[in-house]
């Protein structure tokens, strides 16, 4: 299908897109058109390559930013080992609601599906059930009510990112899966309500962007890394809470 497509880098044996918010990455269940795939399929007919687009991870439909696809057997074998040995370098940025006591952290919890709603993962800390995850994260900006985080995986469980903030209580913003898309914190004021309103409806998915990739090339073995910008609603929420937060400040010292 002709969907267009942000490719960032390509060569022989890979290509680096930065996927747009809204795109499923392969068909199944109730997505067999508009996929990723199907769009790298009609790219490389196009130009007259013998590849479909082989996928080595995935990332959300709702979820935008860097993914690596394979060219060929060869290169997503070496990529996939290289997830698999916990070697590839990922970095995410997410918009969640609350503020931290401390600057960074790491979460650890197994990952499984819920019992009691089959479309959310959930979190078993006591390892009884699902797969092992390491969540490491670090502070960006905080702006009271909510935070800007970087996330490094260690581990990729499916929505590791979004179950293992879901756990520790800092659910991602407007993520209606996980319950971020209620006023979790902040004031009972009409203002402040409309204004996460209006928040919403600029981003009205998860806040959460696929920032760095980095990884050795299947081929040269050398080391590369690719970053990309937040993602322009994404980008206009952070402008608009670090609007919102410096005026918060203004009133609370008295300048405004």
């Amino acid at each position: 299908e002709d969907i267009p497509l942000d490719i960032v880098y390509e060569d022989d044996d890979l290509l680096i897109v930065n996927k747009q918010a809204g795109l499923v990455v392969h068909p199944g269940h109730g997505n067999f058109t508009g996929t990723l795939l199907n769009a790298l399929k009609f790219y490389f007919e196009q130009k007259g390559e013998d590849t479909e687009g082989l996928l080595v991870h995935r990332i959300d439909k709702d979820t935008t930013g860097l993914m690596v696809v394979a060219k060929n057997e060869m290169a997503q074998a070496r990529l996939a080992k290289q997830f698999y040995d916990h070697t590839i370098e990922r970095k995410y940025q997410a918009m969640v609601w609350g503020d931290f006591d401390e600057e960074e952290g790491t979460i650890e919890g197994h990952i499984g599906r819920n019992p009691s709603n089959r479309l959310q993962m959930t979190v078993f800390p006591d390892g009884e059930q699902g797969r092992h995850a390491i969540t490491h994260y670090k502070l960006v900006k905080r702006f009271g009510y909510v935070t800007l985080i970087e996330c490094q995986l260690e581990t990729g469980r499916t929505h590791q990112i979004r179950a293992h903030l879901k756990h520790i209580n800092h659910p991602l913003f407007n993520d209606t899966r996980y319950g971020g898309d209620k006023i979790l914190k902040g004031t009972t004021f009409t203002k402040y309500k409309q204004f996460v309103s209006n928040c919403f409806s600029l981003i009205p998915r998860q806040a959460l962007h696929a920032k760095s990739l980095g990884f050795q090339h299947p081929t040269t073995g050398d080391a590369i890394f690719f970053e990309s910008e937040l993602p322009s609603d994404l980008k206009q929420v952070v402008e608009k809470w670090d609007g919102y937060s410096q005026h918060s400040l203004g009133i609370e010292r008295g300048e405004v």
